[in-house]
């Protein structure tokens, strides 16, 4: 699967339109979360009863314009919420204990972690179609969506050709609404691969603040910060923020502003991440990473900024999406010490993090520390390939492709200026 994203052009009661649907997906999907917590709503096919119930009622007139596949979509959204919670019960994570009271759930339910909550309004937020509600124009250009809210026709803007695929292709369309506009993401069942020639190389890497990464041949690439190079902007569109009056029009502007801004930063990590690791997985035959646990380091608040501006967990994605397209092993392997073992002869040697260099007393053994780590984690990675005889990359990586985040970045209009719509 791949998702091929566009920005629509259109008038202001269009989007007015949109932000009709995306409250009405909203809508829905509480609505069956508020069942199934009076246990109204048991599995996926009482969801999408409900969804019934819903457009028939005539409490809820707005409920029965958004189209029928829509709501089912919404739907799987909330059971999907209430899956993953039964499954952190099944597995005992432990979480943050909630009230019976505010919950109206039983023991089970009140002290396990991920129990599934209301969505409130927020800016980033979307609404979902699968194959009706939505029509493209012959020249593949024209969006329009022919659901009760009679939203009507969108320009698509971008590079990427919707030409290349038919129609019984594209299984779902997503609109999207973020601070600088709408977009629609076309989910189109299409496998991409590509052809690489072997050359010979294998890489571990270990990723670091200092540097983003150091490969086991010593080669470093620098943290770009991006988040660090633009707080300054941020903290000034922040304090214009707090100084407005709430629900006024100037807020809602500088909350526009801000988001951008933080939007803009995301977008610049994103595409950055992204074509670092295409250049890795292609220059490349087998790369090895560690598998870190990133939700538990940024609880250390000292490094948490630092931590999610070197987006680790977005590198690696993006590895792992591309190690299917180009047939390439990523293997994630454990990382306890790698940064304290010798990668000459195998003993431990105690370091601080303010050490940065390894020396061996065992084995005389001096090198760069991340330099170190980058060969243990290879070392792993090529001891435990040995023993993973008939497994797949996504087992061996203990995690699954994210194949839904690819091909995403905004891209430019090539015909004409864009008016703005905002």
């Amino acid at each position: 699967m791949i998702v091929y994203e566009s920005k629509l052009e259109g008038t202001k009661n269009q989007y007015e339109q949109l932000d009709q649907a995306i409250r009405t997906g909203r809508f829905v999907r509480n609505s069956i979360i508020r069942a199934w917590m009076d246990n109204q709503v048991k599995s996926r096919n009482d969801a999408y009863k409900h969804c019934a119930v819903l457009a028939n009622s005539p409490q809820f007139p707005w409920a029965g314009l958004l189209n029928s596949q829509a709501r089912q979509a919404h739907a799987e959204r909330a059971w999907a919420a209430v899956e993953r919670f039964y499954r952190n019960c099944k597995a005992k994570i432990k979480g943050k204990k909630r009230s019976a009271r505010s919950e109206g759930t039983s023991e089970l339910g009140r002290t396990k972690q991920g129990f599934p909550k209301f969505q409130k309004y927020q800016v980033r937020a979307s609404v979902e179609y699968k194959v009706s509600g939505w029509k493209l124009s012959e020249c593949r250009r024209y969006l329009n969506l022919t659901d009760g809210f009679k939203a009507g026709t969108f320009k698509l803007w971008g590079t990427r050709n919707l030409h290349y695929y038919q129609l019984r292709q594209i299984k779902r369309v997503r609109i999207v609404r973020r601070h600088d506009g709408y977009y629609a993401q076309f989910l189109i069942d299409y496998k991409r691969e590509e052809k690489k020639e072997l050359t010979g190389k294998q890489i571990g890497l270990d990723v670091g603040l200092n540097h983003f990464y150091t490969d086991n041949f010593g080669n470093k690439i620098d943290n770009p910060r991006f988040l660090r190079k633009d707080e300054k902007k941020i903290k000034k569109l922040q304090r214009r923020l707090s100084k407005t009056e709430p629900k006024s029009n100037n807020r809602k502007k500088a909350r526009n502003k801000l988001g951008r801004a933080y939007l803009k930063v995301s977008r610049r990590r994103n595409d950055w991440v992204c074509k670092l690791a295409q250049r890795v997985i292609q220059s490349n035959d087998l790369v090895a990473i560690e598998n870190l646990k990133v939700r538990n380091l940024i609880k250390n608040h000292c490094l948490a900024k630092s931590i999610s501006d070197a987006a680790w967990y977005r590198f690696r994605e993006w590895l792992e999406y591309f190690s299917g397209v180009y047939g390439v092993p990523v293997i994630a392997v454990n990382p306890s010490y790698t940064s304290q073992n010798c990668s000459n002869c195998g003993h431990k040697v105690v370091k601080t993090l303010s050490t940065r260099t390894h020396k061996c007393p065992h084995c005389n053994y001096v090198a760069d520390r991340d330099e170190n780590a980058a060969i243990n984690i290879l070392k792993s990675a090529l001891k435990e390939l040995s023993t993973t005889v008939g497994r797949t990359e996504c087992e061996v990586s203990r995690e699954i492709p994210l194949c839904l985040n690819v091909e995403t970045q905004v891209s430019k209009g090539t015909r004409r200026k864009r008016k703005s719509s905002q």
